[in-house]
């Protein structure tokens, strides 16, 4: 497997591009900002990008997708909660931010625990609203590695003070979701550090006890 951490955008959002080494299939995850840096990463890397995820709709996570729509001829996918955000600015964020608005329609939406295939990969979707309604993680359970997006990060957890986020709800989302898997899942979040789902286990403060 592999998998490219990008930071973009004034916020430093990570962008992942995911591929099977073998057959150089893959996805982009939340692209926020800076398109064509990404795209430049894709072809450096030889992948053909077969779908473009997004975790939630926050303008910080969905700045590139248009442009790197049109670069790759990828569909974009994300929760069904999460398409009205993604296609209306307000909603989005974006028209209160610096950059550019967004309203992009979604081609498909996914649910809880969906498998989607890539290539020789497969990832499991698992909602877990609390950031917002529609937020998801990808789990790819063969190779270990869970991508959860403001959901969890290194040591704490999403804020849940903007429309539509609710902190019991985030904080449950993690536990039932995600705190149920092996110590060994190591954890890419939307921004900031890896960590394992071990060492949230023990050393997150947010969900202890």
């Amino acid at each position: 497997m592999l998998i490219e951490k990008i930071a973009v955008g004034a916020y430093a959002a990570n962008c992942f591009i995911i591929a099977d080494e073998q057959t150089k299939i893959g996805i982009v995850v939340d692209p926020g900002a800076e398109a064509e840096r990404i795209y430049k990463k894709i072809e450096g890397l030889g992948i053909k990008v077969s779908a473009i995820i997004l975790t939630h709709g926050h303008g910080d996570h969905i700045g590139a997708i248009e442009t790197l729509k049109k670069l790759t001829g990828a569909e974009v996918l994300c929760h069904h909660l999460e398409a009205e955000m993604i296609e209306h600015p307000e909603l989005n964020l974006t028209s209160a931010m610096s950059g550019p608005t967004v309203s992009v329609k979604v081609d498909r939406t996914i649910g809880d625990r969906e498998v989607l295939s890539f290539g020789g990969m497969k990832c499991q979707i698992l909602h877990t609203p609390g950031h917002t309604q529609g937020g998801i993680c990808l789990y790819f359970s063969e190779d270990k590695i869970l991508i959860s997006g403001d959901t969890l990060f290194y040591g704490s957890v999403g804020r849940s003070d903007l429309p539509g986020g609710s902190h019991k709800q985030l904080i449950s989302s993690i536990i039932e979701k995600l705190m149920v898997l092996e110590d060994a899942v190591t954890v890419y979040p939307g921004h900031g550090a890896s960590t394992t789902i071990g060492f949230e286990r023990k050393k997150n403060p947010f969900i202890q006890g």
